[in-house]
């Protein structure tokens, strides 16, 4: 599928892909491949066609905690759609991301740095039910990845984040140009490799049965919005925190 056809696609995510604020945990299921990935961003493959897809959405109370005079401005709904499609096979969890985006940003120019500051970003927080620990990874428009580790949410975090490296492989495709506010951007595209063996590098089984949360989320800054977008899958019933376990999908590998 093409840049412009997944645009199209997205503005036709059905109703009961849609995260609900408040309602936790949802399920997000992953499709067992039945070919090969090419991770080049593009998403063209027959799998991630067929892959069911999950529509970002705004924080339940983002609207709510305005301040009055910017209400009318901003209104309620998300101005640029994204959705977000999720592959797995015997080596690695795969996700795929497609965003509407008017003005692409991306200033980060090293892998594992805090991205979500410097420009456009998707992010997948993964977690085994059953521990305390988790992972946050971000791709950006550029191709850069972060890979941040948490032993846990209460734990002192910092420059720990970083000392636990897994070994993810991304990559991202524009329809756009990066980092120049002259222009309207149309679509970027993004895949994400999250290899199994990593996954389960501290105990945890991953795998058909075993039980995981999966949390997907983006920053999206453009010049053409009111605010900075950001939005989730599942949605969160208030003002977006992407650290609230409690709100995460349960992760199911369909066979």
């Amino acid at each position: 599928v093409g840049l412009l056809g997944l645009a199209v696609l997205m503005q036709g995510c059905c109703s009961d892909c849609r995260g609900t604020a408040g309602a936790s945990p949802r399920e997000a299921v992953a499709t067992r491949v039945s070919g090969s990935i090419v991770l080049d961003g593009k998403l063209d493959e027959p799998d991630w066609t067929k892959a069911r897809a999950y529509e970002l959405m705004p924080g339940g109370e983002t609207y709510d905690k305005l301040p009055e005079a910017m209400k009318a401005t901003v209104g309620r709904d998300l101005r640029e759609k994204g959705e977000c499609r999720l592959l797995w096979d015997k080596d690695n969890l795969y996700v795929a991301a497609s965003f509407v985006d008017s003005e692409l940003y991306a200033y980060g120019k090293e892998d594992h740095q805090h991205h979500y500051a410097m420009g456009d970003v998707f992010e997948v927080f993964i977690k085994p039910v059953d521990e305390s620990y988790y992972w946050e990874l971000y791709v950006t428009p550029l191709g850069h990845k972060t890979a941040f580790f948490f032993p846990g949410r209460g734990a002192r975090i910092g420059v720990a984040m970083a000392l636990e490296p897994i070994d993810i492989k991304v990559a991202a495709h524009v329809d756009g140009s990066v980092n120049n506010w002259h222009d309207r951007d149309r679509v970027w595209t993004a895949e994400m490799a999250i290899p199994r063996k990593e996954l389960e590098k501290y105990g945890a089984k991953f795998g058909p049965g075993t039980k995981w949360l999966i949390f997907l989320a983006r920053y999206n800054y453009s010049r053409y919005l009111p605010v900075t977008e950001l939005s989730s899958y599942p949605a969160q019933a208030q003002v977006p925190n992407f650290h609230i376990h409690e709100e995460y999908a349960s992760l199911k590998l369909a066979e």
